[in-house]
């Protein structure tokens, strides 16, 4: 039986793994076996963290804007009530940047809101 070449698509398709698997610690980068496991991990991980980054973000968000409304009288969780009922429509990124960087927009919004 003669010896089968795979040719270019099969070394298009090792070349496409090790490209991927670049940056990785010894054969994990060089070695066709072991990259092929090593970039099917980081795969999953960059899957898995790109959910998480979501409720990182979310998490920071609500720290700081609790941070900023306690500093006007009120918790995070009756700011978030007033807002909602005085028909806000500002969502948690923006009134964490606005908590940040520009303190006196904010305590413009929480005054809106308590009235």
């Amino acid at each position: 039986m003669p010896r089968a070449r795979r040719g270019f698509k099969a070394r298009r398709r090792r070349n496409k793994i090790l490209k991927a698997a670049r940056g990785n610690y010894g054969a994990r980068s060089r070695l066709f076996r072991t990259a092929i496991e090593q970039v099917h991990n980081g795969w999953e991980d960059a899957y898995r963290h790109r959910k998480e980054r979501k409720r990182e973000y979310r998490k920071l968000w609500i720290a700081r804007i609790n941070a900023a409304s306690r500093s006007h009288g009120l918790s995070y969780s009756k700011f978030q009530h007033l807002l909602k009922s005085a028909d806000v429509g500002l969502d948690r990124k923006i009134l964490a940047d606005l908590a940040l960087s520009d303190p006196g927009g904010f305590k413009a919004v929480v005054d809106t809101v308590k009235r």
